[in-house]
């Protein structure tokens, strides 16, 4: 069967397998993956070095058939290193402007805390409004458009924190954990076998879906019915938030939009068209964790985004 006879759920499903072929495990980091993208959204993934996540976002373009780019996010990265700039153009004597790496499809800023906030607020022009400004001019970036930005949980010397209103525009945040021992044996009989992860379409990997299925999906993500019970429930797990004592910032009604979506694009995914209170409860520590501030004190006693919600979801009642 080709890409083409594929219906839009089928070819987004053959992107785990797809993928597969090239990162052994996380499948559900590709789930969230492309979750994100059902949702025109962002991904923030947080993981140790060499756990495969520029891997993953290589294998999932390229079983998508789209465009990647990757930017090395230093403290002298400069806001047109990303955007572009104008540059005068001897021959022709006139000023031209040169598109920067923001302008792709799948965008993988690696080590995005480690650049200042002036950057940083550029990138957040092209998370939020789809489009960058440059010289009071401003462009539209293409419309398959996610940021997939990376972070290290344990080395912070010399990075800046991200702002919670930069944090807040990323759909979802995925933990990329160290593989379990199968998938590590695994992981080195591919090498020993003659893997190379910088050569993709030696590996097998092939497109399996394009711009037209995506295109298609997220038309029927978006006809997904949400009932009431629903919505009440999802308010009702982010007022929770706002409201222990060891929160001093909750969950935002962003936020709340932001975990409906996704719970929407998993419900698709599973074959249904509505979704249930138990897909809010499977999408709300990703969709949910980076929107939690919590206060030092809790903090020092041990307290995380993640327990915080085990506790939101374990007290908040499940309509029937």
């Amino acid at each position: 069967m080709t890409t083409d006879q594929l219906s839009a759920r089928d070819a987004l499903i053959a992107l785990r397998a797809e993928v597969g072929k090239a990162v052994v495990g996380n499948d559900a980091a590709v789930t969230g993956l492309i979750i994100v993208l059902l949702c025109r959204g962002h991904v923030l993934v947080e993981g140790v070095p060499g756990v495969a996540k520029t891997l993953l976002v290589r294998a999932l373009a390229a079983a998508l058939d789209l465009e990647t780019t990757r930017v090395q996010f230093t403290p002298d990265l400069m806001p047109g290193d990303v955007t572009g700039s104008t540059v005068y153009d001897a021959h022709s004597g006139e000023f031209t402007f040169r598109p920067g790496p923001v302008f792709t499809n799948l965008l993988l800023a690696d080590e995005i805390n480690r650049t200042p906030p002036k950057t940083q607020s550029a990138l957040l022009e092209a998370m939020e409004e789809r489009q960058v400004s440059v010289d009071g001019t401003s462009r539209a970036l293409p419309e398959v458009f996610a940021v997939v930005a990376t972070q290290n949980p344990v080395e912070y010397e010399g990075t800046y924190p991200l702002p919670e209103a930069q944090l807040d525009r990323f759909l979802l945040k995925l933990t990329v954990p160290a593989p379990s021992r199968d998938d590590e044996i695994g992981v080195l009989t591919r090498h020993a076998s003659g893997f190379d992860p910088h050569d993709l379409a030696a590996a097998g990997l092939r497109p399996v879906a394009g711009a037209e299925q995506l295109a298609a999906a997220r038309a029927e993500v978006a006809g997904v019915t949400v009932g009431p019970e629903v919505i009440g429930y999802v308010v009702d797990l982010c007022r929770a938030t706002r409201e222990l004592p060891s929160v001093r910032l909750g969950v935002s009604p962003r936020g709340a939009t932001a975990l409906l979506a996704a719970s929407r694009a998993w419900a698709w995914l599973a074959g249904r068209g509505y979704a249930t209170p138990d897909d809010v409860k499977a999408l709300a520590r990703p969709a949910l964790r980076h929107r939690i501030g919590l206060r030092p004190e809790a903090e020092l006693e041990g307290v995380t985004a993640d327990g915080v919600l085990d506790r939101v979801l374990a007290s908040v009642a499940v309509p029937r």
